[in-house]
């Protein structure tokens, strides 16, 4: 049996067995190591698994993960993105279905300093889903509008996607982030606009909340001021190259902390349960990028990256058409397999084929994001629908993924608009060097 063809049955045996529900982290180690075994030896094997395990949780640059995550868990107990919701709807609750368009845009301010989708949607959920339903706002259009815009919590930095790519490819994470600003704030507009129409469709969806003086509105802008002070330490200092993105994380979870005490919002309850979330999540995602890593060994032992690239590339077809045919694997990959893992199963085999038609590398790395962004609000997998889901009880999973389908159209559209225009994504990173 050749290396290509033990390849080929693990990648299918993985792809198989997700469906099993079985946690991809240890799928990937587990497959990967069985190939490792096939291909190379038993003993070279287990010397790859300890290796590749210890290095993975002993990385200093992966520190910037947990660093991240403790940021926006911080900021979820402190409610701030209770404070968020509030200066939106007082703003634009007036209007019809304004509700929504407050989530969504409480969603991309929360998005700026929390890098997880599944926590972005968890944190709004609970924190907007109440108010909507006082306000007699169909379930379809208050529960679409959190589980699409959770997703934002991935394009907008810091993103926890971004810095996984950033070190599997070895690009700047920094840059990354930058890049991930103006799409993320288009993503937001047109996100704004899907509501609008759906609304006008459909009155009855989103009926208008309270209207608010002009004193009113002007004094809960006070509630934006932590996100702005954080957002401006952590870009501006990665913008302005005072510190790494590891040292932006530890900067911006510690002045989310302080805040938080000087503003006399995070109980001590409070503190523990952001502590124990970011240990659950980072462990989660510590273990899909350990795994990953042994199976992207696996893959480079037995040159299905390298074949695939040349292979592609025979094809002796346009840049363009190979890139839409690698949309189009995400696509259908993204419907059935968790985020992250997704982006670390595929990387490894899509990247050196993105390089060689010479496509720009952090571009590459936006259009991943907006996919991924895809993935999650698309069945069967759709994690931020079943995180919305396992807040809203009393609504139908199918209805759920009925009213994603206005803002799954508008992640489509500026996924396209990014592939003849890449500049909208290279213009910031392009300032500096």
């Amino acid at each position: 049996m050749t290396h290509t063809v033990i390849g080929i049955l693990g990648l299918a045996a993985l792809v198989v067995l997700i469906f099993t529900r079985m946690p991809v982290g240890f799928l990937m180690a587990i497959i990967g190591f069985l190939g490792f075994a096939a291909v190379v030896s038993v003993d070279a094997a287990l010397k790859l698994i300890a290796h590749d395990v210890f290095s993975t949780f002993s990385s200093y640059n992966l520190t910037v993960i947990p660093l991240f995550v403790l940021m926006g868990q911080l900021a979820f107990h402190s409610g701030i993105s209770t404070r968020l919701f509030d200066v939106a709807y007082r703003f634009v609750g007036r209007l019809p279905g304004g509700l929504a368009i407050a989530t969504i845009g409480a969603c991309a301010a929360f998005s700026a300093i929390c890098g997880s989708t599944n926590a972005t949607a968890a944190t709004m959920a609970a924190a907007t889903l109440p108010e909507m339903k006082r306000y007699n706002y169909h379930p379809e259009l208050a529960t679409g509008v959190v589980a699409a815009g959770g997703s934002l919590g991935i394009l907008i930095p810091p993103s926890v996607v971004f810095i996984v790519y950033g070190i599997l490819t070895e690009q700047s994470i920094g840059k990354l982030f930058l890049a991930g600003i103006i799409p993320g704030i288009l993503l937001t507009i047109f996100f704004m606009i899907s509501v609008g129409i759906w609304v006008c469709l459909r009155p009855h969806l989103g009926p208008k909340g309270s209207a608010f003086t002009f004193k009113e509105k002007i004094k809960s802008l006070w509630g934006l001021s932590e996100v702005i002070v954080l957002f401006s330490m952590v870009m501006g200092g990665l913008f302005a190259g005072i510190f790494t993105p590891t040292e932006a994380g530890a900067i911006g979870a510690f002045g989310t902390l302080v805040l938080s005490v000087i503003r006399k919002k995070l109980s001590v309850r409070g503190l523990i349960a952001a502590l124990n979330e970011t240990t659950r999540i980072t462990c989660m995602i510590m273990v899909i990028v350990a795994g990953a890593t042994i199976f992207g060994h696996f893959l480079a032992v037995t040159r299905i990256p390298f074949d695939v690239a040349q292979w592609i590339a025979s094809f002796q077809l346009p840049g363009w058409v190979i890139m839409m045919m690698i949309i189009f694997v995400y696509l259908i990959g993204g419907c059935f397999i968790d985020a992250l893992a997704m982006v670390m199963l595929t990387i490894p085999i899509f990247y050196p084929v993105v390089i060689h038609f010479g496509y720009n590398p952090i571009w590459f790395g936006v259009i991943i994001v907006l996919i991924t962004q895809i993935g999650v609000i698309t069945p069967p997998v759709g994690v931020n629908v079943y995180v919305v889901s396992g807040v809203a009880r009393d609504v139908p999973l199918e209805m759920i993924f009925k009213g994603v389908v206005p803002m799954l159209i508008a992640l489509i559209v500026l996924t396209l608009l990014l592939i003849p225009f890449p500049q909208i994504a290279l213009f910031l990173p392009s300032l500096i060097r």
